[in-house]
């Protein structure tokens, strides 16, 4: 849905938001220069990330465009290749900025548009419907949850907001536009993370958390309360605060063309990204414009050491993740020593002593005057009596090493000592043991085809990949299959009176292609922590193993989730999520010890496997089972009617026949072994894999997929 400003009540003041100073500066630099490449969000729920960035757009000053002209062309500098035109002298609209709001369940055609496919084909006419990415030109493009988004619709969103256009393209039938916006997304990282090179397009990020500060959350509360109970009256007090903050961006606007950016600037830059290694060079551009636009909003010409430090603390922490399980953030201490290595190197120290006689910034800071204030439980500086108090964001404040609610980084390797094996049933709880050094697995997927979301696990019919047929449209026309579309309507040409070359099509004869590609999956973890896997070296390999497949989950997008068990029940340790941060974090802090029941396990994920099929049908399950094989209890003895083994494979046969497709990881180890992990698998009418034959490098890891003897039963499922 496309949101301009909000016409029933004024919009919560971008001034009254309480403290979060990092966000509100990336927020007004990417205001003063959207060539920096717009801001990634992230903090918990709650913290008015969403509030601050709508308020944004009441600041952002008006634009001029062609009257008439879906595309927002501006009258003096009109797109030449923009679909309504070419323009000539018509009237000029003037209109506040526009924010536009992304949905995450929006299709590939609402964001960039569709074309007419059967009067392109037909007619010969290029009747195209503008997306959101039309409706953002010149303006905002907001993206809540956009870790949550497919990442098809990222991966288009990006490029457009590199390129500044948007092309559409269908069966050799394409469509360009303008489409230059400043680009705002937010995600809750427990949520689930996005891809390193996804983070890589977004020019810089902030966190945000809530305060922990009894007066500033009292403080929150109270602005909050006062807008709720008169928006306008609220927004009426802040009005010349918004006005300053206004006319202040549109004075570094101007001022901006002006700055300088100095040699010794560019090499500070330069080494800052080479000592944190980052891939690439669009951290050293990125970095460059900050320092630029920080430079302007200052007032100041040239670009200070200041500018540089602050820029790298904006636009590197989210550049420097190397897996999904490292968390965001910069070694203040080495930033602050390679700028002090590389100062001075400026070959003209001519603009230097201009900059070092003019190196503070601004009293009123660089947001010019930016109390705080919000829906979220964000910290400030509360307001003096008689009137607003500015808070001002200084040029120094820098990102935190870690927030609350992000997931700790991989725990490293831990050696094994020497503490004994505990017997299977013992009833003392182990301490946590640190996982070994996490691998690359083999892929296991669910046999069949699915229909689920885009991912890179199994089998599915997709909106992208190969082409394996064609049908006709179910609802709005997806990707036109064009040779069965002129088989559909050749026969029928004559009867429709066709004359000339034109090929006369309606709309029965449209067939879209049916593609084959690959799906994520609910992966759902059982694992078994109990006395008989509690010997150190043991566990510490487990959860490698568990680590290892977790980072598999996250490469292959899929959703995840968590169920332990030991002494006298099971768990849900983490509920389906598409954060693997927090799988690692919860398999960090498992403890060990007491006795085996399984069946409690298996029937656990029995109901969780149930609810999820009702919340998402069309994702498909696939059940890791981490275990030994044993079982016990406090009744019955082993294979006994009642037994904890009769019990188990009940429950494994209850599982098999929801048709839920299973692995067994078998951590059974010793010269002497049961093979019970192997009859729990044909039970689940699923695979056992030892430890070693789930490395993707191991000699007995051979291709084969999670059949078993299950495969007719899964075609027919899928089916």
């Amino acid at each position: 849905m496309t949101t301009a400003h909000n016409t029933t009540s004024p919009q919560y003041p971008f001034t009254a938001v309480v403290g979060m100073d990092d966000l509100r500066l990336a927020l007004l630099l990417n205001a003063v220069s959207p060539a920096v490449g717009g801001v990634l969000v992230r903090g918990e729920k709650g913290t008015a990330k969403s509030t601050a960035v709508r308020a944004l757009s009441a600041l952002m000053p008006a634009v001029d465009v062609v009257g008439g002209c879906r595309f927002a062309c501006a009258p003096t500098a009109p797109d030449p290749g923009c679909p309504d035109g070419p323009h000539g002298t018509g009237p000029v609209e003037h209109r506040p900025t526009r924010m536009v709001e992304l949905p995450v369940g929006a299709s590939e055609d609402r964001l960039v548009g569709a074309l007419d496919i059967e009067r392109a084909l037909s007619e010969g006419v290029k009747a195209f419907e503008p997306g959101l990415l039309a409706d953002a030109h010149r303006g905002i493009l907001y993206v809540d949850e956009v870790n949550l988004l497919h990442d098809h619709l990222v991966d288009l969103l990006l490029d457009a907001a590199a390129m500044g256009a948007s092309y559409v393209e269908r069966e050799g039938v394409s469509v360009r536009h303008a489409a230059r916006f400043l680009l705002v997304g937010t995600m809750n990282p427990e949520e689930g993370e996005l891809r390193p090179q996804l983070l890589d397009r977004f020019g810089l990020t902030v966190e945000v958390a809530a305060s922990r500060e009894p007066d500033q959350r009292v403080e929150v509360v109270r602005r909050r309360l006062a807008y709720d109970a008169d928006p306008a009256g609220f927004a009426a007090r802040w009005a010349g605060d918004e006005d300053e903050l206004r006319g202040r961006i549109a004075a570094a606007r101007e001022l901006l063309p002006r700055v300088t950016l100095g040699d010794r600037a560019l090499r500070q830059i330069a080494a800052t990204c080479a000592a944190f290694e980052v891939d690439g060079m669009r951290a050293d551009i990125v970095m460059a414009r900050t320092a630029t636009a920080l430079a302007a909003w200052a007032g100041r010409t040239d670009v200070a050491e200041e500018d540089v430090r602050q820029a790298a603390l904006l636009a590197l922490p989210h550049r420097r993740r190397r897996n999904p399980f490292d968390a965001p953030g910069l070694d203040e201490d080495k930033l602050d020593e390679t700028l002090e290595e590389f100062r001075g190197t400026d070959e003209d120290p001519a603009p230097d002593a201009d900059t070092d006689g003019d190196d503070d910034p601004d009293p009123d800071g660089p947001d010019g005057g930016g109390p705080g204030g919000g829906d979220g439980p964000e910290g400030g500086h509360p307001p003096q009596e008689g009137g607003p108090e500015e808070a001002p964001l200084p040029p120094e404040t820098g990102l935190p090493h870690q927030q609350d609610g992000e997931a700790p980084p991989a725990p490293a390797p831990e050696q094994p000592g020497p503490e004994p094996r505990p017997q299977g049933g013992a009833a003392g709880e182990k301490p946590a043991v640190a996982a070994t050094e996490p691998f690359r697995t083999r892929r296991l997927d669910v046999p069949g085809l699915g229909e689920g979301a885009d991912g890179r696990r199994s089998r599915a019919r997709t909106a992208h990949g190969r082409t394996t047929g064609a049908r006709r449209p179910r609802g709005a026309l997806g990707k036109l299959h064009l040779a069965a579309t002129v088989q559909a309507a050749a026969p029928h040409q004559k009867a429709r009176g066709r004359r000339g070359t034109g090929l006369v099509v309606r709309r029965d004869d449209l067939r879209e292609a049916v593609r084959e590609g690959r799906e994520g999956n609910l992966v759902l973890f059982v694992v078994d922590a109990s006395g008989s896997m509690a010997a150190r070296k043991r566990m510490s390999a487990v959860k490698g193993a568990v680590l290892s497949l977790l980072l598999d989950a996250y490469q292959r997008r899929d959703k995840i989730g968590m169920i332990t068990f030991r002494g006298s029940g099971a768990e849900l340790a983490l509920p389906p999520t598409s954060s693997v941060e927090a799988g690692a974090a919860r398999l960090e802090q498992l403890p060990t010890g007491g006795r085996t029941p399984l069946s409690e396990g298996l029937l656990k994920a029995h109901e969780v496997l149930r609810i999820e099929r009702m919340r998402d049908p069309s994702r498909r399950a696939l059940l890791v089972v981490v275990t030994d094989g044993r079982a016990t209890g406090t009744a019955g003895a082993g294979r006994a009617a009642g037994g904890p083994l009769a019990r188990a494979s009940r429950a494994a046969r209850l599982l098999a026949a929801d048709g839920t497709a299973a692995v067994v990881v078998d951590c059974e180890a010793g010269p002497v072994r049961l093979g019970l992990a192997g009859e729990l698998a044909r039970d689940l009418q699923g695979t056992a894999i030892t430890l070693d034959e789930l490395r993707a490098d191991s000699v007995s890891a051979l291709v084969r997929t999670v059949q078993g003897t299950r495969t007719t039963h899964g075609n027919r499922k899928a089916a």
